[in-house]
């Protein structure tokens, strides 16, 4: 069920992207500099693309950009989350040392005790 309506959202996201780049097929031209400040400065850089190539092209790097601030913004939270982890494994080996220590009593009245109790 979840994959036929992965399948649905894809087959309609693609619907919707060509029907976009079909409609705006209009070539446009991308500046880097306006047309003053190039002929001031003496350089300038354009190129002429499909005006759907530009918009694709704005909504990939608005996801990128988005992917890389939220990375940035949790960084905090992995940091935190692997420094607990570390403690975490360090406070069991902690744990297993001192259960190792007490397994072995150290009176042997005790020992014998204890050895009885297992026996039975």
């Amino acid at each position: 069920m979840l994959r036929l309506l992965r399948l649905l959202f894809l087959s309609l996201l693609g619907i919707a992207l060509v029907a976009v780049a079909s409609a705006n097929r209009g070539m446009v031209t991308l500046r880097l500099l306006p047309e003053e400040l190039d002929s001031y400065l003496g350089f300038g850089w354009s190129a002429e693309l499909p005006l759907f190539l530009v918009i694709f092209a704005g909504i990939v790097a608005g996801l990128g950009i988005g992917f890389v601030w939220e990375w940035f913004r949790e960084a905090k939270h992995r940091a935190a989350a692997s420094q607990h982890k570390r403690e975490a494994g360090r406070l069991e080996r902690e744990v297993k040392q001192l259960r190792a220590e007490k397994a072995a009593p150290d009176d042997d009245v005790l020992a014998l005790l204890e050895g009885k109790r297992a026996a039975e």
